[in-house]
């Protein structure tokens, strides 16, 4: 796992695959709930990607799902978009978004720190969860960048 600097869209443009922090909920219409943080970002640049997402989620629940067109890996975070991210939840996507990079053959993909602002979570708390199951493949964008990926 790197940490460095950036913003996650200019890797996104550059070609690098990209993770987005998500939730569990999916609204009445089918569609999945991203109406925040790089979720939105995500949902305003990929407009059916919200109900790509809401159609996984009632089919195979709050994991990790790949979109090889977008070249987007949501990372669930959240079992519901009012609550704080969890920490096992956290753990367990992490495990999935490397079996997910292994069965593609993607090289790399960067994320935001995962449960970290919207969140509520400390990366104090977060990173030592993550560190022992990710690998060099995953890129991690420091708070400072988040913030302005959030603008």
């Amino acid at each position: 796992m790197f940490v460095r600097s950036g913003n996650l869209w200019d890797h996104h443009a550059a070609g690098a695959w990209v993770g987005i922090t998500t939730n569990g909920i999916v609204k009445r219409n089918g569609t999945a709930v991203m109406g925040k943080g790089v979720a939105q970002q995500a949902a305003l640049r990929f407009p059916d990607l919200p109900r790509q997402l809401g159609a996984w989620l009632q089919t195979h629940g709050n994991h990790v799902a790949a979109w090889s067109d977008a070249r987007v890996i949501t990372f669930p975070t959240k079992h519901h978009w009012q609550q704080p991210s969890d920490l096992a939840l956290i753990a367990r996507s992490a495990s999935e978004l490397m079996r997910t990079l292994d069965t593609l053959q993607i090289e790399a993909v960067v994320l935001p720190r995962p449960g970290c602002g919207l969140g509520q979570l400390s990366w104090d708390n977060v990173a030592p969860v993550l560190a022992p199951i990710f690998d060099d493949r995953v890129v991690i964008l420091t708070a400072e960048m988040e913030a302005a990926c959030r603008t």
